[in-house]
């Protein structure tokens, strides 16, 4: 394809019957990803999407780029070695709340950590949807499911939380049917390194309506707060914002009255303040509205960044000699004679 070809959002739709249930918030997440590829440059013959095993996983057959549909919660492996063997590719993950969280856990800690420049997109819908609707680590206390009739008793773990912990330096959040989530995925893409991004993802089978309460159109404007860089963090048509506790070190809604959120002491999105954004993706919903947007973000040297520079200084001034390295350590001579026993 020719470099200066200017690519539509269809040119990186293919053939495949998209099998996802009617309904399904994955295809609105679908169609941001193909909208934002051109506007973002990709390229198709520089763009591969991993991942690993849940319904979300079924994403690389829809993308007309490169594509590894890979095992359980080891998608990270795949994209680390992929970026390491051709650093030059566009790496994105796919991954669920199950798939990244439960038996892909630590693997989802270690990309974090080691900052591997790539974007890891998590499909959270609180529920394995391909296996039929059992818990899963996002389920909140008390879901009834086949695995948990009379409701879950486990505490559920944050998918932004746990990205903070393991050293994320990039976590956003974005909501499937939104038209901000293009903007969400254009803010992960132009980051160098891991970037985390936790889709709110309705499973309208198994889990329909979980996310109602912030998501439904009647309550978007009074629970959902979209953080923008440099801005207040207003919310309700500007009439409420977050403030600083002092006392208690801890966020306050706080009301907002003609407009003068300086008075309110409101506060300004920083988003390389990490002590807020801990704040921000630990507000109690109902009592605050839900973080959205990009919650924290603060570059730093990337791991497949320093793999090529340290592989660089170590080969500086040597010759590739494949028999040397054959032939390096201990040797034995083999005798044509077979000694006796």
């Amino acid at each position: 394809m020719n470099e200066m070809t200017k690519l539509t959002a269809k040119d990186f739709a293919t053939d495949q019957e998209v099998r996802w249930c009617p309904g399904c918030g994955d295809y609105a997440v679908l169609k941001a990803v193909q909208r934002t590829m051109p506007e973002i440059g990709a390229r198709p013959e520089n763009t591969v999407f991993i991942s690993g095993i849940g319904c979300s996983s079924r994403f690389p057959y829809y993308m007309e780029t490169y594509g590894f549909h890979t095992i359980h919660g080891r998608a990270p492996a795949i994209a680390t070695g992929l970026k390491l063997a051709n650093p030059d590719l566009d790496v994105w993950i796919i991954t669920g709340d199950g798939d990244a969280l439960s038996i892909g856990g630590n693997h989802t800690m270690h990309i974090l950590r080691r900052n591997l420049d790539c974007q890891i997109l998590l499909f959270n819908n609180e529920i394995y949807g391909l296996t039929k609707g059992q818990y899963s680590p996002t389920s909140r206390v008390g879901t009834r499911s086949p695995s948990t009739p009379f409701g879950s008793v486990d505490r559920p773990a944050s998918p932004c939380a746990f990205a903070l912990g393991s050293g994320a330096r990039f976590v956003a959040r974005g909501i499937d049917v939104s038209k901000y989530l293009p903007d969400v995925l254009k803010a992960a893409h132009a980051h160098r390194g891991a970037s985390f991004v936790e889709i709110f993802q309705n499973c309208i089978v198994y889990n329909d309506d979980v996310f109602a309460p912030f998501t439904a159109k009647e309550f978007a404007v009074d629970k959902q707060l979209w953080l923008k860089k440099g801005e207040p963090m207003l919310f309700a048509d500007g009439t409420k914002g977050l403030a600083l506790d002092r006392e208690a070190l801890a966020l306050k809604v706080v009301d907002v009255e003609n407009g003068d959120w300086q008075a309110a002491s409101v506060l300004v999105h920083d988003p390389v303040n990490r002590s807020v954004a801990h704040m921000l993706v630990e507000m109690q919903f109902g009592v605050f509205p839900m973080a959205l947007g990009v919650l924290y973000e603060d570059e730093r040297p990337t791991f497949d960044s320093a793999i090529i520079e340290q592989n660089q200084a170590a080969s500086a001034g040597k010759a590739p000699d494949l028999q040397a390295l054959v032939a390096k350590g201990q040797s034995w001579e083999v005798t044509k004679e077979p000694r006796a026993i």
